[in-house]
């Protein structure tokens, strides 16, 4: 049988050459579009249900969120197994797919599961599905730092607060729009807040409740449209503008009248700018800084997208106020660079000691040449089915090629021949 392969393949040469140059040319058009990456994605197909609930106690949590959600899931198609994390103020669900399930539809059906427990949460807590990214999908990060010195308009230094504010506002939008990120997630500095804090005294002086409190500033902290009135064929838009936007507008919210005297959020209460409880902080070289990590969509190539993230982080920092700057302290294009290399190396070697060998023991020229050529061209035809198949290439894939085994084969058909 080998015989026959040999003679048909002797034969019809010219035909075995341009399948020889079709594998190749393919092989190469893969290789531009082979996933780098340093290491293996081993992740399997979850989806997180995130419900933040402030004040909620780790019990309350688990109680009346975590275990709903955890009933409403149970029976999905395709669901394997699911466990749960109660902390205070967070809810974490984590719900584990069948491998090969499609991460898109598990969605969908997770989320349409989750619609049903709205019911049997409290009110005013909105469970969230988690981004599209996988346990290695933490490419990139940045800090948002003011240099020494560096002063705001007003003359005052930037606090954790400043900077925060620089990162939600102006960084973060900029940097969700960079291709094949999936979330941007930011730890360290305060979430800027306006606080209303409620004098027991006064609100029993003037007959006032809290509930009723909270109902103005709700009621009169919303923009209303109010149609339009048509005049010489143009319309006239009406609108009506409540929304509060300092904190005067939220001093002079009418609470309610008494005796014909209406009393104002500013005589029963006080109102300032605050900042939201936390439970952790970043630090860097002992000094509290805003740290930012960029998560990156499954599936796609981690080299590229930390490329284009760093790229898009220098054109989002031309945003930012003189003396403040945004560093980034981890890429992982420097990772993946590193492990190229070593690939890389180890290919090379390997390659050449397997070709020495085939000279010193075949002793011919020509056949150690027709043998060693069957290594491009191998590398080329794993490639194409490694993109065909999904498979990224890191130094599990590729470190495990062993040349030697792969021209065992050809050694075998030239001695043959």
């Amino acid at each position: 049988m080998l015989e026959r392969i040999i003679a048909l393949s002797i034969r019809f040469r010219w035909v075995v050459m341009a399948l020889v140059i079709v594998a190749a040319a393919v092989g190469v058009w893969s290789f531009q579009r082979l996933p780098i990456d340093a290491t293996p994605d081993i992740t399997n197909v979850q989806i997180q249900i995130n419900t933040e609930a402030p004040g909620y106690s780790p019990l309350e949590a688990e109680q009346r969120i975590t275990f709903p959600v955890e009933t409403a899931i149970a029976g999905v198609p395709g669901l394997s197994y699911t466990r749960s994390v109660s902390r205070y103020g967070l809810s974490q669900v984590t719900v584990v797919f069948e491998d090969g399930t499609d991460i898109y539809r598990a969605r969908q059906l997770v989320n349409e599961r989750l619609q049903s427990a709205l019911g049997q949460l409290p009110p005013g807590l909105s469970p969230e599905l988690g981004p599209i990214a996988t346990g290695l999908g933490e490419i990139f990060m940045y800090t948002i730092e003011a240099e020494p010195g560096a002063r705001k308009a007003d003359g005052t230094a930037y606090t954790p607060e400043d900077l925060r504010t620089l990162q939600d506002w102006v960084i973060r939008p900029q940097m969700r729009n960079t291709p094949g990120v999936t979330e941007v997630n930011t730890i360290g500095g305060f979430v800027r807040e306006y606080h209303v804090t409620p004098d027991s005294v006064r609100l029993a002086a003037f007959g006032v409740t809290m509930a009723e409190v909270v109902e103005a500033l709700e009621r009169n902290n919303a923009n209303v449209g109010a149609g339009y009135v048509e005049r010489f064929g143009e319309q006239w838009l009406i609108r009506v503008p409540g929304q509060a936007s300092t904190t005067e507008d939220l001093l002079n919210v009418v609470i309610a009248t008494r005796g014909g005297v209406p009393i104002r959020v500013a005589e029963v209460a006080d109102v300032g700018m605050g900042e939201e409880l936390r439970t952790g902080a970043a630090t860097e070289n002992g000094k509290e800084t805003v740290l930012a990590t960029v998560l990156m969509l499954a599936g796609e190539n981690s080299r590229v997208v930390a490329q284009a993230a760093a790229a898009q982080l220098e054109v989002a920092s031309r945003a930012l106020p003189a003396g403040v700057v945004a560093s980034p302290v981890y890429d992982r294009t420097d990772l993946v660079e590193r492990a190229i290399g070593t690939v890389e190396k180890n290919l090379v070697e390997g390659a050449l000691l397997v070709i020495v060998v085939l000279f010193l023991l075949l002793g011919n020229i020509r056949a150690a040449l027709i043998t060693a050529a069957v290594i491009p061209i191998t590398m080329l035809m794993t490639i194409t089915g490694m993109v065909q198949a999904g498979v990224s290439g890191n130094l599990m894939s590729l470190g495990a090629l062993d040349f030697g085994l792969i021209v065992d084969g050809a050694v075998i058909i030239v001695g043959t021949a």
